[in-house]
């Protein structure tokens, strides 16, 4: 392993940005690294494994086993808690991820596997990567606050899972019955967390952060091994500036490009003095069917970029950094199988059943049920294509072994998704109502703003190829040429599907279409980003021909033009950013003294004195309210919470008016009162300035004879203006 003048530069690089994290993070910079170096060990832990699985890659794989450490550790210690072997305390998370290291490298030297790196271009890699946490985490630094859009839901989903010692944690908003909903996204950030022994109040921002470096750099792995393998006669100075600019490009429309929504309604806008431009409002890019023009088709289509701005630490936020492995893995196994000369022209079933791409891409596969179900569909879909064409080149028309390797592979990741994502499916009940015709679809000039480009690029490159390798697509295609091709159809596949059908769910009246395209159109986001940055290159580089140049070079305009949006949104949600000095902190919680400043001392005395998860009641309310800032701030579970969600959840809408009913009593005093509590194991009543709110009547007399007043404080001179911590009495 030797360090040349490309590694110098990136070592010089990594240690600017070390030095960097003081003056812009402050005192966040101690969280900051320590979540630095425990990817570092993650990655070096799993690199014997990243090793086999991307051989064909110039750079092993390392910055994929960051991820891949994450996601093995991570569920080993998730499974064996669920099975109720293991508690899930920060010494378990510990002890997990040291056993699966030990066992790596251990498999590793018994098998022989030789670790080999290209030292420039890892330190490259991780360069970049440590660049973008830095920037992100800076950025969230500005708006920490989990307050606002869905951000109580994760939240508190993370402080339940930090409070619990067994899996899955108690409904914070449901509190008999364990959380139902697809929580691996929190999962993974709480077990970071404990892994580092770290706060949860830190690492909310911090998880979301870390995703977007590591999607970066993904994804700029990925584009870099495209570019690599792209045919065409370059010097190698200049293939290696060309794969630099490809992975740059890629990575960029992935993680810092919006849509062409910005372009169009955003930038040309404000060039051209139209009141759209000057008023453009950054969410907008992500509510345009349905709401311009206003009618009962509205849809959400939103992309990274504005997930890390707006802060959410959603599930199909997280499973990115898990997806990318997939996408990274699956182009792996192309590149291995086109560079073996010899054919095999007989079935085996050894060699079939241990294919490492089919083995830990079932594995991802089935996690994704846990992280975020859709993905699951999407990528065993993308599996099980990519299976097909493997075969198809390794076999030509020697059909049987063909078709038996595909049907063999197929049922293999099929099981094995779901021996994986049993402890999930164990306890969760499903929310969907089946699939139904879709009755509205996008009007022609939305779909083309939405999915224009990328679109339109596709099918230029698809030509451009078809003709290129009219004499043989599947078996005399380039490798980069082909799987480019087959992300770019599996995206245009994922916009278009929302157009026929749609999976149904309550949001039946006005939002039928809506989580089915934001769901399908978010992976789809990806695909393209990834694609176009390839094409973009592949065009501009075509030998001998004037076009395909011209036409690459329109498209590296349009969308380095996407990439505006970052700047317009940044600049919305956090501010003037340039102004080190308005930099806040990472703490989700340094909010709660300036929007709740009657209740925010009460909220953090729970959370300072009350261990476990007992059950605190507060007053319910609607989804994305105020209401449920309790559960969602401490992680301590409530009767019942957020409407909505829990509906979608549940399903029940009689047990949650029930509850609705009965909530009402305990607070208004009625003589059931006591009962109830009993019945819902209620052990701290929480009384405050929502409850106030929300029930007029509230009779404080008879909440108080129901217990022991722990917590009491005054906000405004009136008892009738006092927040209360009441522990129930045990004999009530």
């Amino acid at each position: 392993m030797k360090l040349g003048k490309k590694g110098i530069i990136a070592s010089v690089g990594i240690l600017g940005v070390v030095l960097a994290t003081m003056p812009l993070l402050g005192s966040d910079n101690q969280v900051f690294l320590i979540w630095w170096l425990m990817t570092l060990v993650l990655g070096t832990g799993f690199l014997p494994l990243t090793q086999v699985l991307f051989s064909s890659f110039t750079d092993k794989g390392w910055i994929f086993s960051k991820a891949i450490g994450i996601a093995i550790s991570g569920f080993l210690t998730w499974a064996l808690v669920c099975a109720g072997i293991l508690k899930f305390h920060t010494t378990i998370c510990i002890i997990v991820t040291a056993v699966a290291i030990l066992l790596c490298w251990g498999i590793a030297w018994k098998c022989k596997v030789k670790v080999t790196l290209s030292v420039d271009q890892i330190l490259g890699e991780e360069f970049l990567f440590l660049l973008i946490f830095l920037i992100w985490t800076y950025l969230a630094g500005f708006r920490p606050e989990a307050h606002g859009t869905e951000k109580f839901m994760d939240y508190g989903f993370m402080a339940a899972m930090m409070r619990s010692d067994t899996l899955p944690a108690t409904d914070i908003w449901y509190s008999m019955k364990p959380t139902n909903y697809y929580y691996g996204g929190q999962y993974f950030a709480v077990f970071l967390t404990k892994l580092t022994k770290t706060q949860v109040a830190d690492t909310y921002n911090l998880m979301r952060t870390l995703v977007a470096g590591l999607l970066f750099s993904m994804s700029y792995s990925v584009a870099y091994q495209l570019v690599i393998h792209m045919p065409g006669e370059f010097q190698k100075k200049r293939k290696n500036k060309l794969a630099l600019a490809g992975g740059m490009l890629s990575a960029a429309a992935v993680v810092f490009a919006g849509n062409f929504h910005y372009v169009i309604y955003g930038l040309a806008g404000k060039l051209l003095n139209l009141q759209l431009g000057a008023n453009y409002w950054f969410p907008n890019s992500t509510r345009y069917i349905g709401y311009n023009p206003e009618n009962q088709d509205k849809c959400i289509h939103e992309y990274p970029c504005y997930s890390f701005v707006l802060g959410d630490l959603h599930a199909h936020v997280v499973n990115t950094m898990f997806v990318i492995v997939v996408v990274g893995l699956l182009l792996a196994w192309i590149l291995r199988i086109r560079k073996e000369e010899a054919k095999s022209a007989e079935f085996s079933w050894k060699s079939s059943l241990l294919e490492p791409a089919v083995l830990l891409g079932g594995f991802f596969i089935g996690l994704f049920q846990f992280t975020n179900y859709w993905d699951y569909i999407i990528y065993y879909t993308v599996l099980l294509i990519v299976i097909v064409y493997v075969q198809i080149y390794r076999f030509g028309r020697n059909w049987k072994p063909m078709l038996l390797t595909i049907l063999q592979q197929a049922a293999e990741a099929f099981i094995l998704a779901n021996v994986t994502a049993l402890p999930f499916t164990l306890t969760f009940q499903t929310m969907v109502s089946g699939v139904a015709l879709a009755q509205n679809h996008t009007l022609p000039h939305q779909w083309l703003v939405l999915w224009g480009l990328p679109v339109i690029l596709l099918l230029i490159f698809t030509a451009a190829i078809l003709i290129k390798y009219k004499k043989g697509f599947l078996h005399s295609s380039n490798s980069s040429d082909l799987f480019v091709f087959l992300i770019g159809m599996c995206g245009l596949g994922l916009v278009l599907i929302p157009e026929f059908v749609y999976v149904r769910d309550i949001y039946e009246d006005g939002y039928a279409r809506s989580n089915t395209m934001f769901k399908l159109t978010y992976q789809a986001f990806i695909f393209f980003g990834l694609m176009m940055g390839y094409v973009v290159i592949r065009l501009i580089t075509w030998q001998r021909r004037k076009l395909p140049k011209l036409i690459g070079g329109i498209g590296l305009i349009a969308l380095t033009a996407t990439f505006g949006y970052f700047g317009n949104a940044v600049y919305s949600w956090f501010g003037p950013v340039w102004k080190t000095e308005e930099y806040r902190c990472l703490d989700a919680t340094r909010y709660l003294e300036n929007v709740f400043p009657e209740d925010a001392g009460a909220i953090r005395w729970l959370n300072e004195n009350i261990s476990g998860t007992p059950t605190v009641l507060e007053a319910n309310g609607d989804s994305y309210s105020d209401f449920e800032r309790v559960s969602a701030m401490t992680g301590l579970p409530t009767v019942m919470g957020w409407y909505v969600h829990e509906w979608l959840w549940r399903g029940d809408t009689n047990d949650l008016n029930d509850k609705m009913g009965e909530i009402k009593t305990i607070y208004t005093g009625g003589e059931e009162a006591a009962s109830l509590l009993k019945q819902y194991h209620v052990q701290y009543i929480f009384v405050g300035a929502r409850e106030y709110e929300k029930y007029p009547d509230l009779n404080l007399e008879k909440l108080l004879s129901l217990g022991e007043v722990v917590y009491e404080s005054t906000w405004s001179g009136d008892v009738a203006n006092t927040t209360y911590v009441i522990k129930v009495n045990a004999e009530q």
